[in-house]
């Protein structure tokens, strides 16, 4: 039975009410398909993950249009809940980031995030006033299909150098929590006392990245420290990138092939992905 829009968005918003979820992020339909055939219930996109796959770098290289298609494909694939990667919006101005927010409901999208950098490296985030407004619009937009869209606001003062990051990221995060944001999502932040802080301090469900670098915090850590959602951005598009840099750099300089040992079995891969085909039919 194929799961409508409006019921995906319930089941997602719920999740963010209840325990500790993790919402793994995919950057095309393979490993859309890969995750949720794993047993993952919900996903997100990754931005850099399909600019990546796309042979591009992150940040809104890739042009609204171009990254709507590949989002679109994802979330027609699968029968679960979907939550986009939208990153700044595609635009400054508060009614762009609507825009933005209208295109991906269109689209099938139950959720997004949107972030406050601003593509400037003298000035990286936006100016309070304007990110708060951006949230606040996009909730509008959102609020006017009747869909029970689960809206995150992200906010980057501890990827941008910020002086006081842990005192700025809770200042935000509470800004565009009152302006309509149903979650928080501040990167960055991967020691226990921080992330204690700001689950202590936030009015809101908080969404932590896992991935960006080494860690030992497992998910029974970040549950016990009230992380309400676990992502892990593009961290896998950059593993499996990783791999094909390896095995291409062994087969060159060394001439064998011992990247191939744990690879899937041609027949195992179609038979996993001949579960959707079917699916479909």
């Amino acid at each position: 039975m194929t799961l409508s829009q409006s019921k995906k968005a319930e089941i997602f918003r719920g999740l963010h009410e209840q325990d500790t979820f993790i919402m793994p992020n995919a950057w095309d339909v393979g490993s859309a398909r890969m995750l949720v055939g794993s047993g993952f219930p919900v996903i997100g996109t990754t931005s850099a993950g399909i600019a990546f796959a796309a042979g591009l770098p992150d940040h809104q290289i890739l042009d609204r249009d171009s990254m709507l298609a590949y989002v679109r494909d994802i979330v027609t694939s699968i029968d679960v809940p979907v939550s986009v990667d939208l990153e700044s919006g595609y635009g400054i101005e508060p009614d762009q980031v609507a825009e933005t927010v209208r295109r991906g409901i269109a689209i099938g999208a139950i959720g997004c995030n949107i972030e406050d950098l601003s593509g400037n490296p003298l000035s990286p985030l936006l100016d309070t006033q304007l990110a708060t407004e951006r949230i606040y619009s996009a909730r509008q937009a959102a609020n006017a299909t009747g869909l029970s869209f689960t809206l995150t606001a992200r906010t980057d003062p501890f990827l941008t150098g910020h002086p006081r990051p842990l005192d700025e990221a809770i200042r935000r995060a509470n800004m565009y929590r009152k302006a309509g944001a149903d979650c928080l999502f501040i990167p960055g932040v991967n020691d226990p006392k921080t992330i204690e802080a700001l689950v202590r301090s936030i009015d809101g469900p908080l969404n932590v990245v896992m991935g960006l670098g080494k860690n030992t915090l497992t998910v029974a850590d970040l549950r016990s420290l009230g992380v309400r959602r676990i992502s892990i951005g593009g961290s896998l598009a950059r593993a499996c990138f990783h791999l094909i840099h390896q095995a291409a750099l062994e087969i060159i300089h060394q001439g064998t092939f011992s990247f191939a040992e744990t690879q899937y079995g041609h027949k195992e891969l179609c038979d996993f992905f001949s579960t959707f085909v079917k699916d479909e039919k």
